[in-house]
This record gives structure tokens, sequence and C-alpha cells, in this order.
């Protein structure tokens, strides 16, 4: 991945679109911050105040430009990441294959995550999951800082376990969230100017709407890309109808997993895991916007997802693995062809995003159908009562499970 990055000029990577995001956009938006102000009317400003911190912090490292020294604290947190899913897959009753796919899978979109501040909000939701186990205090707590830096990160808490469980992660959540938000209004000027940007965005050419209105194309739909909010969006009519229908499924999906935390009776180690990826995937196929740095945050949960062997959702992180290969060829490999909408482009784009739509509906259906209360003896036809005197046998293992594996 170092080594695409110090070639990243080369015209199938991209003529350095990559890494010109660090050293153009991330840096002047360093200086802006480092002034004591949030980019108040800058339409590429999109993100809440807790990723002015992670941008501010590559001005800390002494002797590196800030895009060396950018780089360097990627590394330092993919380091922490793969390190944790180690130390978690050594458990007993634990699998290492979670660290595995991290390693093996990241690379497969080039050098981008080493271009990107996904992996810093990444390692935020990886680490509170793995943390929920032994410290929910700090699970609520490294969910909240996750959020401030790029809302997602919240999303891990969903599938916490009732009681309290629930009440000590979700309240240490709301607490931290709190403290650290009045902290940043009280120390930088605009630190909510993001709503305004974010509540602009259109469909972007890379969303699962933006691939029906490429298509749509080639059967005489007027439209054209254009490039705004920091992404190729597509103009022209229906363009509103096709956000609006986006936001509707977003709002769907959250209605769903609601209902699946009302009605879930099962819990297991894995609940949690399972849960926060499923999430994540439904909000990134529904959403306007599918950047091809979501892939790392779904690559994350998929890893915790896999420390357990009690996850559901191994046939989820094939079809997630496969759409990660297929988002690098899209970008930055063939993204002209994305851009303007010819059948190779639309393809691509059909792939990648039909295998993320099937992966989230397969993740739903996994952890719904896992929560379901499973058959009880009591539910069995009732054997013959015991002499008087006569002890129980043991009954064969599994013999009252009631479910069949």
């Amino acid at each position: 991945m170092l080594w695409l990055l110090a070639h990243n000029n080369e015209r199938l990577l991209g003529h350095g679109a990559v890494a010109r995001e660090v050293w153009r956009l991330y840096f002047h938006w360093y200086g802006v911050l480092a002034q004591g102000a949030f980019p108040a009317h800058d339409t590429l400003w999109q993100y809440p105040p807790g990723a002015g911190a992670v941008l501010l912090a590559p001005g800390l490292l002494p002797g590196l430009s800030y895009f060396q020294a950018f780089v360097a604290l990627t590394l330092a947190t993919d380091a922490l990441i793969t390190a944790a899913l180690v130390r978690a897959g050594t458990r007993p009753g634990r699998t290492l294959l979670g660290a595995a796919l991290w390693t093996g899978a990241l690379p497969l979109l080039l050098h981008l995550p080493l271009a990107r501040y996904d992996v810093a909000v990444t390692a935020f939701a990886v680490l509170s999951l793995l943390a929920l186990g032994r410290a929910t205090r700090a699970c609520g707590a490294l969910a909240a800082l996750g959020a401030l830096v790029k809302v997602w990160p919240a999303l891990v808490l969903l599938g916490v376990g009732r009681g309290r469980t629930t009440r000590s992660a979700w309240t240490w959540a709301a607490a931290t969230g709190a403290a650290v938000l009045s902290v940043f209004v009280l120390s930088f000027r605009n630190p909510l100017a993001f709503l305004r940007q974010q509540g602009g965005r259109g469909v972007q050419v890379e969303s699962l709407g933006g691939t029906a209105l490429s298509l749509a194309r080639h059967a005489s739909w007027r439209g054209t890309t254009r490039y705004r909010y920091g992404a190729m969006e597509l103009v022209g009519p229906h363009v509103h109808a096709v956000a609006t229908a986006s936001l509707a499924l977003t709002a769907a999906a959250f209605a769903l997993l609601l209902l699946w935390r009302v009605r879930a009776r099962r819990w297991t180690e894995a609940t949690p895991y399972d849960a926060a990826l499923s999430a994540v995937l439904l909000f990134t196929v529904t959403s306007r916007v599918i950047s091809p740095q979501y892939l790392i945050w779904l690559l994350g949960l998929t890893a915790v997802c896999l420390t357990s062997r009690h996850t559901t959702q191994r046939p989820v992180a094939a079809l997630i693995v496969t759409a990660t290969a297929l988002s690098s060829v899209a970008y930055p490999t063939f993204y002209a062809e994305v851009v303007h909408g010819t059948w190779t482009g639309c393809l691509l784009m059909l792939a990648r995003n039909g295998l993320l739509a099937g992966a989230a509906v397969l993740s739903l259906t996994r952890l719904w159908r896992a929560a379901r209360r499973p058959r009880t003896a009591a539910r069995t036809a009732p054997g013959p009562a015991p002499r008087p005197g006569r002890p129980l046998t043991a009954a064969a293992p599994g013999s009252l499970r009631g479910d069949r594996g």
C-alpha cells in the first residue's frame, strides 16, 4: 500500500487524485482549524466537529510534513486495529479469522485507506465493540467519540444486550458525547457548520440511486454529472425524487433495525457485532453517497464479527470482500467510465452495489433469524412421568435444545 502511495501519479492509480485529498484538502482544513474555527462556508466540509481533532493530529508530529504525518498516524491506527483483533481472536472460544480478514482485505482498496481518515473512524467502532464484553463504559465512550468524528459509529450500540449493559453503554455514550461536544463548542467557532453542507448533498454517481440514474442514461434520461459537495453528483430530471427515495429507505432501514431490537429474544456474544455490521450495511446501501472509503468501515466491522465463532455473518463477509475488490477497480482505475456513465462504468457499479445490497439483505435476514427465541422443552410433547423415588436420567446433549444447529 505504501508502494502504491509512492507511485500514485500513475494513470491506473488516478493520476494522484487519491493522495491529493490529504496534501491539498485536509491540509487546507488543517490551516483553518489551527486558527480556532471550522470551515463554515466550505461546502466540502460535511463532518462532525470530532473530525477536526483527527485532522489537527498530524501537526503534532515534529519533523514530518503534514502528508507524511497523516500517513504515519494512519499506519499506527491500522496497527492498533490489527493488535486489538489479534488479542480478541486469541481468547478462548474466539478465532483469528477477523485479524486475517482485516490484514488481507484492506489492501484490496489499494492505497486509498492511507489517504483517508476513515481508518481512524473505524478504529473507534472496532475498539468500542471489542471492549463491550469487559468494559461497557469504554464501549459507550468510544462509540460516542467515533460518532463525533463521522456519525456512523453510533450504530455499533444498536445490538448491545438489554438491561444493565444497554443502560451503561448508552449513558456513557451520551455523557461522553455531550462533554466532548461542549469542548468543541467552547474552543472553536462554527462547530456545527457541517449540518448545512450535509443537508444540501445530492445523489452521488457511485450510490445505488446513482447507478439507477446512470443506467437510465442509456434509456434516454437527460442528466449529467457535476462536481458538487466534494463528489461527482448527478443532476437532471428526477434526481430529487431519487434522493428523497434514498432518505425514505434509510428511515425504513432504521425502523427495521428498531423492530429487530424490540423483537429479538436471543443474544450471543456475537449479536452486538452482527447487529453493528447489519446496521452500517443498511445505512450504506440506502445512502445518497457510497464513497469507496466506506468499505473500510465495513471491513472493520466484518473483522470484528469474524473474531467470534458464533457470528452469523460469514457469508456476508465474502460478499463484502468481493465488493471491496470491485470498488478499487471502479475507483481510481475506471473512475472516468463511472463518471461518464459508460456501459463499463455502469456494469462495475451495478456489480459492486448489487453485492452490497445483497450483503445488507442477507445480513439482516441472518441477524433476524438468529435472534428468534429457540424452542424449549416446554413446547415439545411431554414424556412419561418418572416413577416416585426414581431419579431423572441425564438428557442427551442437545436433546432439549429444540433447534437444528
